[in-house]
């Protein structure tokens, strides 16, 4: 009995890992992930590169506690209040209609759509880390693409 309770805490440990995988990028490899699969163009991949790595340091793991109690979540920092949810607090409007550990993962795809909502929204000024980084001027990573 024993041994089938540690059988399944850890494949219940490997699946929580498996889902829960957060990418540290370079640059060059996110320039190149957004100017080819998402079809970024170069402006816009080399202003959604500085705000990520103003905001998260270009990891996908990384969350972020406001004042206001709300968090920010993964690669673009996708705040909780108005965009995505998280079990114990209330969203107003979760525009994104997803799940905010879905921005922690390796895979990009979910905080990708989200943040292209942000922008249209917003404009890069919705990301504190792009104005006080990147409103200045922008690295060319055309190199990369």
């Amino acid at each position: 009995m024993k041994h089938l309770v540690l059988v399944l805490a850890f494949a219940v440990g490997c699946t929580i890992l498996q889902n829960v995988q957060a990418k540290q990028f370079t640059e060059c490899e996110l320039a190149r992930l957004l100017h080819r699969t998402y079809g970024f163009d170069r402006s816009k991949t080399n202003n959604f590169v500085c705000l990520a790595a103003a905001e998260s340091s270009l990891n996908t793991s990384k969350t972020h506690k406001n004042r206001n109690g709300s968090t920010d979540y993964g690669l673009f920092q996708i705040n909780n209040m108005y965009w995505c949810t998280t079990p114990g607090y209330v969203s107003r409007s979760d525009d994104c209609r997803t799940a905010c550990s879905e921005f922690l993962k390796n895979d990009i795809s979910k905080a990708v759509a989200c943040a292209k909502k942000v922008l249209a929204r917003h404009g890069y000024t919705a990301w504190e880390g792009w104005k006080a980084k990147c409103r200045s001027g922008v690295k060319d990573l055309s190199s990369c693409m």
